[in-house]
């Protein structure tokens, strides 16, 4: 629909609101966000909706890596939001990105989903797990996944004990759920650098890299970040000289939302409609 509006249930047009006026890109968060597990927060397929029609640049960015980004796209369109692969920008790529511009050495051990081992392999390096020396890898990937155990924690930290570098896909400490916060990326690398004394690179959220991976495909204009974390969504737009604002269907409270400075949000929002569409 022209000029930015979808239709209320009456037939009338509900426009954005004025804060995406100043806006030419919307940055998305997606889980706490777009969704919270399997499903949307209230709205938001006719938020995205409405931005698609006010002709906004967007970009799905997502500190997740248990899922490749052909599989958010098949996630969004399952839900009732339309997205192209361009669109997506997960962790997995910047894992991918990062690794591809170093030479390969001995070999990468990985904590993390079938994504991320196919994100390493394409970006030219060997995988060492299920090898008979996977505690000699010169790498070691660490990103959160349902099937994580114990033994990856174990082979990790004896490579890691042994010289090999971390790279870690977030610091997020948890997940949002429909059965309330599980343990993120975060908490893994956590235990890692305790176990072994090291210190670990990030490259997703609040690290500003994947967030230009996300600029440079939305094109000219300002952008806006909505998320819900504050540790990762307003910190990282913040690292890459974006504005940010902030929705409580995530981890954040209104409360913590209010008391966030340097910088504070741009807004503060119900969910994502609420702030996308005037009321």
């Amino acid at each position: 629909m022209a000029g930015g509006a979808v239709l209320a249930q009456g037939g009338s047009a509900i426009p954005l609101s004025p804060l995406l006026a100043g806006y030419e890109n919307v940055l998305l968060d997606l889980d706490g966000c777009v969704w919270v597990g399997e499903a949307c927060t209230p709205g938001a397929p006719e938020a995205v909706a409405a931005l698609r029609a006010a002709g906004k640049g967007l970009a799905f960015i997502t500190n997740d890596a248990r899922r490749s980004p052909e599989e958010y796209v098949r996630k969004l369109w399952s839900l009732g939001l339309q997205a192209s692969l361009e669109e997506v920008v997960t962790v997995g790529g910047a894992l991918q990105h990062v690794l591809a511009e170093r030479s390969p050495g001995k070999g990468v051990y990985v904590i993390g989903s079938a994504a991320i081992f196919r994100h390493v392999a394409d970006a030219g390096h060997r995988v060492l797990n299920g090898s008979s020396r996977p505690t000699e890898a010169d790498v070691v990937v660490v990103a959160g996944h349902d099937e994580f155990n114990f033994k990856e924690l174990g082979e990790a930290t004896q490579a890691v004990l042994a010289g090999a570098e971390v790279i870690a896909a977030s610091r997020d400490r948890t997940f949002p759920t429909e059965d309330g916060p599980y343990p993120g990326t975060g908490a893994i690398v956590a235990a890692l650098e305790y176990a072994t004394g090291r210190r670990a690179v990030t490259v997703g959220k609040p690290e500003a890299q994947i967030f230009q991976t996300a600029l440079d495909r939305v094109g000219e204009g300002r952008s806006l970040v909505i998320g819900d974390r504050l540790d990762a969504d307003l910190a990282g737009a913040a690292a890459a000289g974006l504005d940010a604002a902030i929705v409580l269907t995530g981890v954040t409270t209104n409360a913590e939302a209010q008391a966030a400075q340097d910088p504070p949000p741009v807004a503060i929002a119900a969910d994502l409609r609420s702030l996308v569409l005037s009321s």
